[in-house]
Order: structure tokens, then C-alpha cells, then sequence
């Protein structure tokens, strides 16, 4: 089974997706599954895990309702206020619900650099350790020192890192300092990533396989091909390149490894961790 472990959908307001911006342009649209069918087959994906992208209990009913009608559509990474005193009764009564496999927070936007180690919020990602869920990490490079710790403070959770945790990619100027976190952080044999999202920290050049090898390189050494899961991070990808152009990405990357490490990236490993299915 090949699996897209990451995107999104949406329909578009002005009042839930302020962060998009005249540069976002192309994304300011409606993003449903009908857009995204055609994309699953030219790159023969059998399925997706879909991911907030609005901080609201809201947005987890959005997702939950296009999983309930879409059989293409095998999870959801949902949304529910993790520092919030009321969590508990909302989490128990969202997280027996087939489509969800874990929660998301966006972290890097958050004024706090250490948000990630906030008590009150804390006290919320533990409360995931009684369900069979995931909580999603997503960050800058900047704040992979936090998300160790972090990482620590819950070795019973399982964590997925998404977009291998926001390097800075600058042509000539690899990222050093997030090489050395990434392989600290997966030393924590509870925490996965997401091999997505590299089109958008591009800086100042275009991305072209060179560039993006060595990232590549180095989540795989760090991880290994079963604790990494391909995501296109569509359509928030579109800002850099098309779907099928990170899937020929992907498929160039992995073109060396051997035929099981191939096929964990490709769906493998989120078919083992998200949806606890063996291939």
C-alpha cells in the first residue's frame, strides 16, 4: 500500500486562513478530495492521512466528515485544545472515532519558542498515552533542542515529526545545526518523520535534487527507511512544486534502497504506525 501520511484540505475564508498571504495566492482556494483524487492515481497513492491546518474542534469535524464519505482518505491528524482544562472530556469523546490517529498543534507559530514544554500543555499530550494515538511535531529547526526534550517527556507516546522538522535549505549552506538535532531526536526510537515539506524552506534559489539530497541522506541515517513515511504536504507543496514533481522527488531519492526499504517509505511505515496494519 503506497500512502500519502500528510495533506491537507480546506475551504477557503479570509477568517480561518489569515496566515495566506498575496504570496500564498495559489492556495487561496477550495482544496477538497474531488482535487486530489487525480494526483493519488498518476502517482498509484491508495490512500492519504489528513492533517488540520485551522487550530479549532471545528476543524477535526471538517476532516473527520470528508473521511467518513472518502474511502481514499485512511486517517486524520485532527486539532483539540491540548493545554485546555476541558480536554479530557473532548478528547475521549474524539478519540475513539476510526478516522483518528493522532493530534496536531501548530507549534511553530507560537510566540513562546518553548511552547512545546509548557506544563499546562504537556499535561494534554500525556492524556493521548491512554488512546492508540499519535501526536504530530510540528516545527522549525529551530526548535528541535525543545522538541527533545519534549520527546522525553512522553517515551510512551508515539511522535511523528513532520516535514523532517524545518530545516533552513540554502544552496551551499547546509543545515548543520539541524543535521545534529535530527539525529539526537531520533535516537528516541518512539519518534517517526515525515519525509515532506522541503519544497517550502527552500531559501533564496530553486530546489533541484542536489540541493535536497542531502537532507534526504541524513533523515535516513538517522531514522532509517522504518521509522520514515513519504507526505506530500499538498497543497501547501504547490508553493514550491507540483505533487507528481515531489513524488518523482521521493521516488529519486529511494531509487538505491533495497525493495523493503522502498516500499516503508512509500507506505509502509505509515501503514504500521498510523493504521497499525502490517504489509
Amino acid at each position: 500500500m503506497r500512502i500519502d501520511s500528510h495533506q491537507h484540505f480546506w475551504t477557503y475564508n479570509t477568517t480561518d486562513y489569515v496566515w495566506m498571504t498575496e504570496e500564498h495566492d495559489i492556495l487561496r482556494r477550495d482544496f477538497l478530495p474531488s482535487d486530489i483524487h487525480p494526483l493519488l492515481d498518476a502517482s498509484r497513492i491508495d490512500g492519504t492521512i489528513a492533517v488540520q491546518a485551522r487550530q479549532m474542534v471545528a476543524e477535526t469535524d471538517f476532516l473527520l466528515s470528508l473521511a467518513e464519505s472518502d474511502p481514499r482518505i485512511l486517517g486524520v491528524v485532527g486539532w483539540l485544545p491540548l493545554a485546555d482544562p476541558a480536554l479530557p472530556a473532548l478528547l475521549e469523546a474524539y478519540a475513539r472515532r476510526k478516522p483518528i490517529v493522532g493530534f496536531r498543534h501548530v507549534v511553530h507559530d507560537e510566540p513562546d519558542p518553548d511552547f512545546i514544554l509548557r506544563p499546562d500543555f504537556n499535561r494534554g499530550v500525556s492524556a493521548l498515552a491512554a488512546y492508540p494515538l499519535f501526536y504530530d511535531i510540528l516545527i522549525f529547526e529551530r526548535h528541535l533542542p525543545q522538541a527533545i526534550r519534549f520527546a522525553d517527556l512522553h517515551p510512551d507516546i508515539r511522535l511523528v515529526v513532520d516535514h523532517v522538522a524545518k530545516p533552513v535549505i540554502r544552496r551551499g549552506a547546509f543545515d548543520r545545526a539541524w543535521a545534529d538535532n535530527i539525529r539526537i531526536l531520533a535516537e528516541r526510537p518512539h519518534v517517526c518523520c515525515k519525509l515532506s515539506g522541503m519544497f517550502t524552506e527552500v531559501r533564496d534559489t530553486r530546489w533541484d535534487l542536489p540541493l535536497l539530497q542531502p537532507y534526504f541522506d541524513t533523515v535516513l541515517e538517522a531514522f532509517g527507511a522504518d521509522r520514515l513515511m513519504l507526505g506530500s504536504d499538498w497543497p501547501v507543496c504547490l508553493l514550491g512544486g507540483s505533487y507528481r514533481q515531489w513524488m518523482e522527488t521521493v521516488e529519486a531519492f529511494i531509487a538505491p534502497l533495497s525493495a523493503s526499504e522502498q516500499a516503508a517509505i512509500l507506505g509502509g511505515t505509515a501503514a504500521r504506525t498510523y493504521l497499525r496494519i502490517s504489509e
